[in-house]
């Protein structure tokens, strides 16, 4: 049984409605018939169209930037929506063999479950090399499986501890440097009759993944070059360790266990319920829009280096991120893929999304930008957090292998986290059941795991 006939039942089943602002447009696709339906509009009629699937809130920007500065080729951009929604119809085109676009982003952790399917190109061949410097190892690792590259990175999410200068400040605390550190800042603050000192969310999964890896695990071992045969260690002394770290924090009444990206939990933010927040570097915008960091929390934010299990031995891991990736249904994959590499790559978009904190920019044009660097945050309350914090931790990530079967992985892992939150079992034996549910799983889908 091929592997990767079921795989998609750990895709995201959320449905959502496909964006309905369209405009009339006309222009050549790569096989010379009429574009229509472009969000944008292309000018230069008579170059061949690349059709496009993205989400970035200021895509309309990129692509006529992109538009406007090539004369070989124009991109038809539509936002058919974010994330589980744009899978979902990724999904039904590729079992209908028709109706995907040339060029699509995907989350890198979503790449995998694609890949396997030979829904996405291997673009190494189609101009790779002439690209490869302006991103480092971390970022290509991410999107490639085996030796083939599936995507061209653009954002990134190394991960940091936010905190609140205030709290810290009032108990005398400064940032933890090691998890033993920050176990006993939150111990000192509870002493002391002060707020939760972080959280342990059950709907991010993702989260506990990259401080399991940054402690040493190894989740997965996969190539595509045995595209049935899987390694799967979920259970290993590193994953029980940090799950069981977590898992006494909150059973100590040190951390709190709300559910994130929540009102309950932003409000929590707020109004300084929580002392820090470990998150990615994409997160500043996304409490500022959600309005923290604008009321009586103005100026009142910091963040520092992510906290480490073995100091002398630092490891950087990274939370979200996406790519281009062209689709084996592009007619011409090779021009397909210039788009992948040119999109969001000059540097009006690059500069765009950084300064208003859209993306957190891998291309190193941006990331090594002194513009950039020294950047004074305004939510950080001018701090510069790239060149303290962000920076040296993109630059230090070594990247990932992601599972073909992710969403999978992180449904089993959110049910565990979950049972550890209510105190029915450890985080050891959280483990060993994310272990047994998702190898389990693969052996139905058809894998061998080793």
């Amino acid at each position: 049984m091929l592997a990767a006939a079921c795989v998609l039942a750990a895709c995201s089943s959320t449905a959502g409605s496909e964006s309905s602002a369209r405009a009339s447009n006309s222009g050549n696709d790569t096989t010379g018939n009429k574009a229509s339906n472009c969000t944008n509009t292309i000018s230069k009629k008579d170059l061949p169209v690349v059709t496009f699937w993205g989400w970035y809130p200021n895509m309309q920007l990129v692509v006529d930037n992109f538009n406007k500065q090539n004369n070989e080729v124009q991109v038809c951009w539509t936002n058919v929506g974010q994330g589980g929604d744009e899978y979902d119809k990724f999904q039904t085109a590729i079992s209908a063999g028709t109706g995907a676009p040339d060029v699509i982003m995907i989350e890198a952790d979503r790449i995998p479950t694609f890949q396997i399917q030979k829904a996405l190109v291997d673009i190494k061949q189609y101009g790779f090399d002439a690209v490869k410097a302006n991103y480092g190892p971390g970022a290509w690792k991410d999107v490639s499986i085996g030796g083939a590259v599936y995507g061209v990175p653009v954002d990134g999410g190394p991960m940091a501890m936010i905190y609140r200068k205030d709290i810290f400040d009032k108990y005398k605390i400064t940032p933890p440097k090691t998890w033993a550190e920050y176990e006993q800042a939150a111990q000192k603050v509870k002493d002391a009759g002060g707020p939760l000192f972080g959280d342990l969310g059950a709907n991010v999964p993702a989260v506990m993944m990259a401080l399991q890896i940054q402690k040493g695990a190894t989740p997965i071992t996969y190539d595509p070059a045995k595209p049935e045969s899987i390694g799967i260690a979920l259970n290993d002394q590193a994953s029980k360790d940090v799950l069981d770290y977590w898992g006494n924090l909150a059973r100590k009444g040190l951390v709190g266990t709300q559910d994130q990206f929540t009102p309950e939990y932003i409000s929590g933010v707020i109004n300084g319920k929580y002392a820090t927040y470990i998150s990615a570097a994409w997160a500043p915008g996304y409490l500022t829009g959600a309005g923290v960091g604008k009321g009586k929390d103005t100026g009142k934010f910091a963040v520092a280096p992510l906290p480490q299990w073995d100091p002398a031995n630092p490891v950087q891991v990274n939370w979200g991120g996406s790519a281009f990736s062209v689709t084996s249904q592009a007619k011409n994959p090779e021009l397909a893929a210039k788009v992948a590499y040119g999109l969001y790559a000059d540097d009006e978009s690059l500069t765009d999304g950084w300064t208003n904190q859209i993306i957190f920019p891998l291309n190193l044009k941006a990331l090594n930008d002194p513009k950039f660097v020294d950047l004074k945050v305004s939510f950080f309350d001018g701090q510069q957090a790239n060149k303290e914090v962000y920076v040296p931790a993109a630059n230090a990530y070594k990247g990932m292998t992601y599972s073909p079967f992710g969403q999978y992985y992180f449904d089993a892992m959110t049910k565990q986290i979950g049972a550890v939150i209510e105190g029915s079992i450890t985080g050891a034996q959280a483990a060993d059941r994310v272990q047994e549910d998702v190898v389990g799983y693969a052996k139905e889908q058809g894998f061998t795991v080793q």
